[in-house]
């Protein structure tokens, strides 16, 4: 979920993955489509945004939600959409605060926001993350590759009907 121009998606198609992308944008599902058919890569791209999908259309074994929640208005809405459609496992990842924005400053980007990206309106620690997403999902492994922070969590055991 939040695909963007798809590269994360095309790269686990080429490994044999059977991958569909949404992103809430049609104008970036356009050119993850485009990029998809260059490289010969299966992929269904759908736009819809996080507060339209559903788990009947969009669940699947692995929901994939990196760089999404630092963006959303209400991430608390999206990190209930990733539980509800990780049918069980989720991969979610934001950047890691403050590293994030003082990388950032220190290559002179962004510096009126104070080295925050245009369209990060949510910020986390890799502590502060992590207490987010275990409100609604069980974190089994953590990743912090600089300036990330990933992990791979499981959604708990409801009623999907």
């Amino acid at each position: 979920m939040g695909c963007g121009e798809g590269e994360l998606a095309r790269r686990l198609a080429a490994r044999g993955l059977r991958v569909r992308g949404t992103d809430a944008a049609a104008e970036v599902i356009r050119e993850a489509r485009r990029r998809a058919e260059v490289t010969d890569v299966a992929v269904e791209f759908r736009a819809a945004p996080v507060e339209e999908l559903e788990p009947a259309r969009d669940s699947a074994e692995l929901i994939v939600c990196c760089e999404v929640l630092e963006h959303l208005r209400d991430a608390d809405a999206g990190l209930a959409t990733v539980a509800l459609l990780a049918d069980p496992w989720a991969i979610v990842s934001v950047p890691r605060e403050p590293l994030w924005r003082s990388l950032n400053v220190a290559r002179l980007k962004y510096l009126h926001d104070f080295g925050n990206t245009p369209g990060h309106i949510n910020h986390w620690s890799r502590r502060a993350f992590l207490r987010f997403l275990g409100r609604r999902l069980d974190v089994v492994e953590v990743r912090a590759p600089l300036p990330w922070t990933m992990a791979l969590c499981r959604a708990p055991r409801i009623s999907r009907s």
